[in-house]
């Protein structure tokens, strides 16, 4: 009986971190699978060119500013039972968006959806941990394979709403997350680590809905400034209140006793420079893929099925540079130099997108630059999740976890926010007139070039070698 108490966990731990990896697989999906259904979402339920992104936005600012509560409550009241928790939300999100019949739902639905997820994403690195961390080598590759989840997501999500918007219609995009999660449900009893869950305390709710609110208010200014003017007073009341509010939350943090993120776990070795790694990354990444998304439909002509094929070769060289190359490379070099090559080589990529032509094709416009790109994604992205999260305490596992995740998606929210402005005010809302268009993406991914330069630069100068 003791044996087999003792040998079950083991048994199960690689399905358990199929599990883990199915929860990264998922978040990341929620996030790309809206990218082919855009256009669809935009005639159906009233979309502008300018507030289209909120359709990505709404998900994110609510997954990126719920993250460090998600991380706190998985540490105070155990991993796995915030794990099913956030399945549960995820569905009813699920479920809220593909009902909608109109724009305000339709973000409603966003939101529970990122909220759900906030939930799900530190809880499962934290049951990563508690099933891997004690062993180096074995560490390594479960965080290879959870890694590789993110793009595999990604490759799914875009390939399977290509299918689902050319073949049903976009609502199944949300609706392909309910069997999914209750799958998932049924599977946390059996397979995860149940654990004692952590000394119970006090939980920052308004420092939540401080960070939240500000990141929210932020991107809202960002993306209205293009319409309303950036001299115009709505977009610097939004901004400004954006920053008072983040701004308030650090202070907040600083001295609330029970902070949502305690300030002094950055003094980490290596920690602040891996999740500023993870800000850039995200800043630089999900531009590019939204906005290549647009380039393929509204410039190329290519139908919903089409464009999400044509990602795939991008997202599958990620999936394989994550799994077979990165682990090796941080192995025999240590995460700093993939870190910086990796950036680099993302801004190369990007800087060869911008040579998009309106006249242009998939094959020498689009294929050899995100290659590219996603040659140095790969590169960069599992040491800079790896460091971030080894570095903290075993104990604050949940909100090193949460900390990473938050800095990717927040990078994400406000490098789509600025580049959405770029764009628009280059032509980007032109519908009907590819050079526009294809003007207003082109500065959208030089923007975003620049944002990988300096991450590449900042990576060289704050990480250090030991």
């Amino acid at each position: 009986m003791t044996t087999a108490q003792e040998t079950r966990p083991n048994t199960l731990r690689w399905w358990a971190l199929g599990l883990i990896a199915l929860a990264q697989f998922m978040v990341i999906m929620d996030t790309s699978i809206i990218g082919v259904a855009l256009p669809r979402m935009r005639d159906a339920l009233g979309f502008t060119p300018s507030t289209l992104s909120w359709v990505f936005n709404a998900y994110v600012i609510a997954f990126g500013g719920l993250l460090l509560l998600g991380g706190r409550l998985s540490d105070l009241f155990g991993a796995r039972r915030l794990f099913a928790a956030g399945w549960a939300i995820l569905l009813a999100g699920s479920v809220l968006a593909g009902a909608a019949g109109n724009v305000p739902v339709e973000l409603a639905g966003r939101v529970v959806q990122g909220a759900g997820a906030a939930l799900i994403a530190p809880s499962a690195l934290t049951l990563l941990m508690m099933l891997f961390g004690s062993n180096p080598k074995e560490l390594t590759k479960a965080l290879a394979l959870y890694g590789a989840a993110a793009p595999a997501g990604g490759t799914a999500g875009v390939f399977l709403g290509g299918v689902i918007t050319e073949y049903l219609s976009w609502p199944w995009v949300f609706y392909l997350n309910v069997p999914i999660a209750l799958l998932a449900l049924f599977a946390t009893r059996a397979v995860l680590p149940g654990g004692a869950a952590g000394t119970r305390g006090a939980v920052d709710v308004l420092g939540a809905l401080t960070v939240t609110l500000g990141l929210g208010t932020l991107v809202y200014g960002i993306v209205r400034a293009p319409e309303a003017g950036w001299a115009a007073a709505e977009t610097w009341i939004a901004l400004g209140a954006g920053f008072v509010l983040l701004a308030g939350f650090v202070v907040r943090q600083a001295k609330a006793r029970t902070p949502l993120m305690r300030l002094s776990i950055f003094r980490a070795p290596r920690l602040g420079a891996a999740n500023l790694a993870q800000v850039f990354l995200g800043a630089a990444w999900i531009p590019m893929w939204f906005f290549l998304n647009l380039y393929l439909q509204q410039v190329l002509g290519f139908r919903a099925f089409p464009a999400g094929a044509a990602l795939l070769p991008m997202t599958a060289l990620i999936m394989l540079g994550m799994i077979a190359l990165a682990p090796r490379v941080i192995g025999r070099f240590g995460p700093k130099p993939p870190i910086v090559a990796g950036l680099l080589l993302l801004a190369a990529g990007l800087g060869w997108l911008a040579l998009v032509r309106a006249d242009g094709s998939f094959w020498v416009d689009v294929l050899p630059a995100s290659l590219v790109a996603a040659l140095g994604m790969s590169l960069a992205f599992i040491p800079s999740l790896s460091t971030a999260i080894s570095a903290a305490r075993p104990e604050e596992g949940g909100l090193a976890s949460g900390i990473v995740n938050t800095g990717y998606q927040v990078g994400s929210a406000l490098g789509l926010a600025v580049m959405t402005a770029l764009a628009a005010a280059s032509g980007a809302g032109a519908l009907g007139d590819p050079a526009a268009l294809t003007s207003g993406y082109s500065v959208a991914f030089v923007g975003s070039a620049a944002i990988a330069l300096v991450g590449a630069g900042l990576a060289a100068l704050t990480f250090r070698r030991r």
